[in-house]
């Protein structure tokens, strides 16, 4: 089956990157790496990848890197890297939450293109004042909110856009996992400790880990945008310091002067019998719409009054949105990894047109400082409204 518009190009020389964070027994650090080499886009030549330089020295050696561009910080790897005749061009900063905003800014200020981890940041400051300093500088931010480099994602917007769903009336986001049911974070387990550590997480749990997840992909989805939201966030693991669990009623401002829609999220990291179950459903006055992560190849739509009709990536009914981020024929199950390779394609897309001058294709998509920013003002606004026994709180995006 031919694609028209596939992302994989490799007759475009590949991107040089660097990497913050991600050294050895660090889950995420891996994917990252995996989603930048597929499209064979990226390569990797330099890192930070640990807290201390001994650790990132011998990470960087089991990947193979140059000893003399494995740095003992990310401030050391900016200097050096920007001066570099074959410095990188592109950064990764896979670290926890608190380390977010001085690297991105170290990288930003040297015109040094960011791809961060969500969320954007640990608190709201430093969101806003990562956002001025990539809206002053001469790079990209890209935030790798994955699960919208879903094809089936991008054709559930794609039908809202062109009106397949009518009027948005409802947008329910749900997120549950029981990795945490224990207090894991108590046998020394790297990804719990940092996990649930106010101080590198930042004010929220499952909210800030999972939940901008599930909330930045409703709204990606619903192309809506919340006003205020009313929370009650939990913590059913004792002694644990953050949130294991919330539910969260959101309002969404009104678009093209129709009434406004209501949103539902739940994100636990207690539901025993749940693995990742990220799900979105959209409902609109005409149809509704239904994806599940764990099923991410195929997407339900139903018109009102009629049989639920089961569209499937790369068959037939998906539209140009689904396609341009298919990598194979339909049947061959594509998931997590590729998602995650679609944001960094559509980076390296970015980054190719900023270094040519030459303009960029309106259909890239890939979430920027602005949306981690919203995703930060959602954690705190659940924080703030469960503190006063869950009242509506307004966005402070």
């Amino acid at each position: 089956m031919a694609i028209e518009g596939k992302t994989t190009d490799k007759a475009n020389t590949r991107i040089r990157l660097g990497m913050v964070g991600g050294g050895s027994g660090a889950f995420i650090g891996g994917v990252h790496r995996m989603a930048a080499r597929l499209d064979n886009r990226f390569d990797l030549v330099a890192g930070a990848l640990s807290s201390t330089p001994e650790k990132s020295l011998a990470s960087g050696r089991e990947l193979g890197l140059d000893p003399e561009r494995c740095y003992g910080s990310f401030e050391e790897m900016a200097e050096k890297e920007a001066l570099r005749e074959d410095g990188i061009k592109a950064v990764a900063i896979v670290t926890p939450n608190h380390v977010h905003y001085p690297a991105a800014k170290a990288f930003l200020e040297r015109g040094i293109h960011v791809i961060c981890d969500k969320p954007l940041t640990s608190n709201l400051e430093d969101a806003k004042k990562l956002k001025d300093v990539a809206d002053k500088a001469d790079a990209l931010f890209i935030l790798t909110h994955n699960y919208t480099g879903y094809p089936m994602v991008r054709h559930a917007r794609e039908l809202v856009e062109t009106g397949a769903l009518g009027n948005i009336r409802l947008v329910q986001m749900e997120y549950p996992q029981d990795w945490l049911a224990e207090p894991l974070e108590q046998t020394g387990a790297k990804q719990a400790v940092w996990r649930t550590d106010p101080a590198q997480s930042g004010v929220g749990g499952s909210t800030g880990d999972i939940g901008t997840h599930a909330y930045n992909l409703g709204c990606f989805i619903s192309r809506l945008e919340a006003d205020e939201l009313a929370a009650d966030v939990h913590t059913f693991v004792e002694s644990r310091r953050l949130d294991d669990n919330a539910h969260v009623m959101l309002r969404f401002k009104p678009k093209d002067g129709k009434q406004s829609a209501k949103g539902l999220l739940w994100c636990s990291q207690v539901a025993v019998g749940h693995e990742n179950g990220l799900k979105v459903r959209v409902y609109g006055d005409k149809a509704g719409i239904e994806w599940t992560q764990a099923d991410p190849n195929y997407l339900w739509f139903t018109k009102l009054g009629e049989p639920k009709q089961l569209i499937t990536r790369g068959g037939a009914g998906t539209g140009a949105a689904a396609s341009r981020v298919t990598r194979i024929p339909s049947g061959h199950p594509e998931g997590y990894l590729e998602a995650f390779a679609t944001i960094y394609t559509e980076a390296a897309h970015a980054i190719e047109a900023r270094r040519t001058g030459s303009e960029l294709d309106k259909a890239v998509t890939y979430p920027t400082v602005d949306d981690g920013v919203k995703g930060v003002a959602f954690v705190e606004a659940c924080v703030a409204s469960s503190e006063r026994n869950g009242v509506w709180i307004k966005m402070k995006n």
